[in-house]
């Protein structure tokens, strides 16, 4: 046996089911959509065994992107948890064949609730098909088990399709960002969505400022001081005129002069970029590691009227799990 050229068989068999479901797509598709729109309950996703485990990812995929979902399932929805489900709830029922006694035990209880009924099927003929207000087809030629019987490509064609109905419907609720981070407070993931500028910033008595009429020594004594490495430089306003770092102080040495005394303007960076302090934290490491020529470590914060009001490190990113 060739393994690879076998498990690149099954990769190819799989593809081929979600190029050949594209065509498929129809009005039904839409239906499906404006169904789930209209409906002012939660998208209910249920199957047994392997379309089961495909229904649970659907729903936690859905109710992550701004559509309210629940996985319910069929054996312990018929001894009492269809309670559950309301006249408001759009059901999604998956079965490849149409015919999963468990699925098809729900419906008379679904037609009585008024709940509407979305079927993902292989089989247009089938009883779920045929007791369903939409249907969705989910019809492959073969399973990508050599024995035709493992569900395989059929649960990869509903997986897709189960995607697409959640990222369209996504865009349908114009979820955002902001949104969606309130969905994921946990892990890195978190951290990049929820955490601000102003959470992580260096201010007050530690955000590293001196007036424009400074020396480089007095640079030098703040930047040490703070041990941030770097300084804004500020008009009599406060406002952010330019940035003095350890390296401008470096580079002071090489001159052989007594650039101590120099005025800071003569040394400091103008303009240097900024960033607010309600802007997200990732962005703060984005403009930090794509800075041309080269990544910078230190970045002032600024307020809407361009003070200075803050100044971030790349290590307090670092540190808070920002990457």
């Amino acid at each position: 046996m060739d393994i690879l050229q076998e498990a690149k068989d099954v990769l190819q068999q799989e593809a081929r089911g979600i190029e050949n479901l594209i065509p498929k797509l129809d009005q039904n598709f839409v239906n499906a959509i404006n169904l789930i729109m209209e409906s002012k309950g939660r998208v209910v996703v249920t199957g047994m065994g392997k379309s089961g485990h495909i229904a649970r990812k659907i729903s936690a995929t859905m109710a992550s992107t701004g559509t309210p979902a629940i996985f319910l399932h069929p054996g312990e929805a018929i001894h009492g948890d269809l309670g559950m489900v309301t006249g408001d709830d759009v059901v999604l029922a998956i079965s490849k064949s149409g015919e999963t006694r468990e699925v098809l035990n729900m419906l008379p209880s679904l037609k009585r609730i008024g709940a509407k009924v979305i079927a993902i099927v292989g089989e247009h003929n089938s009883t779920l098909a045929k007791n369903s207000d939409v249907i969705l087809d989910a019809s492959v030629e073969k399973e990508a088990c050599p024995l035709g019987l493992a569900p395989t490509t059929s649960t990869t064609v509903a997986l897709a399709l189960g995607d697409a109905l959640a990222v369209v419907l996504l865009s349908c609720h114009h979820f955002t960002k902001d949104q969606f981070a309130i969905f994921h407070p946990g892990g890195s993931l978190g951290r990049k969505l929820l955490l601000t500028v102003e959470n992580v910033m260096h201010k007050g008595e530690d955000n590293p400022v001196i007036s424009e009429d400074s020396t480089v020594q007095d640079a030098l004594f703040m930047m040490t001081e703070k041990g941030l490495g770097a300084v804004s430089v500020v008009d009599e306003d406060g406002v952010l005129i330019g940035l003095v770092t350890d390296g401008d102080v470096r580079r002071g040495l090489e001159t052989g002069s007594n650039f101590l005394q120099w005025p800071v303007d003569a040394m400091m960076t103008k303009s240097p970029r900024t960033i607010t302090n309600d802007k997200l934290a990732a962005e703060a490491m984005h403009i930090m590691e794509k800075n041309q020529p080269r990544p910078i470590t230190v970045l002032p914060v600024v307020d809407k009227d361009h003070k200075a009001v803050g100044m971030i490190h790349l290590t307090d990113l670092l540190r808070q799990g920002v990457v």
